[in-house]
């Protein structure tokens, strides 16, 4: 009898689920990395601000933030990307436990380790939509799904958003 794939192992996932990617370039404990990042961006920008919020006296974040940002994971499925629909897919085929809370700087480290494992075995493209996709989930979260107006965002939001776009390297 065969052995079955173990979860996060990318050849765990259908073949034909992925077509244009060749996710086999990645190690099993790389793609669980690359497929987990996206919820905890989600769960890093929402206690940033929740943070941030309490120390101010002020609300934290709310469900709706989250909502966003899981809206913005699920737009991955339209991005002229197949390395971001295929993260997507999987995301969603997932049977692995939820999304960690660890410290931020846990999440940032993970970012680093993405870019590095992105910058050696994935297509430039892919890569940056990759990291802007993140960049763009961690957005939605802090504006709570109102747009692009990360000018009006708190200081916490803004020195969160700063730390993933340099763990990213995009700024």
């Amino acid at each position: 009898m065969p052995s079955q794939p173990a979860p996060g192992d990318p050849l765990s996932y259908p073949a034909h689920a992925f077509p244009n990617v060749a996710i086999d370039v990645f190690t099993a404990h790389q793609w669980e990395l690359l497929v987990r990042l996206p919820g905890r961006v989600i769960v890093g920008a929402t206690q940033a601000a929740t943070r941030a919020a309490a120390r101010a006296g002020g609300p934290g974040r709310n469900v709706r933030d989250g909502l966003a940002g899981l809206e913005a994971m699920a737009a991955g499925r339209a991005f002229d990307s197949d390395l971001v629909r295929a993260v997507v897919a999987a995301v969603y085929a997932e049977r692995l436990p939820n999304a960690s809370t660890r410290p931020r700087r846990d999440l940032l480290d993970e970012c680093r380790d993405a870019l590095r494992i992105l910058d050696d075995r994935a297509d430039p493209a892919d890569s940056a939509a990759y990291r802007q996709w993140l960049q763009s989930i961690a957005a939605r979260v802090c504006t709570g799904g109102r747009g692009p107006a990360v000018g009006q965002l708190g200081p916490g939001d803004r020195r969160f958003l700063a730390d993933l776009g340099h763990a990213l390297g995009m700024v």
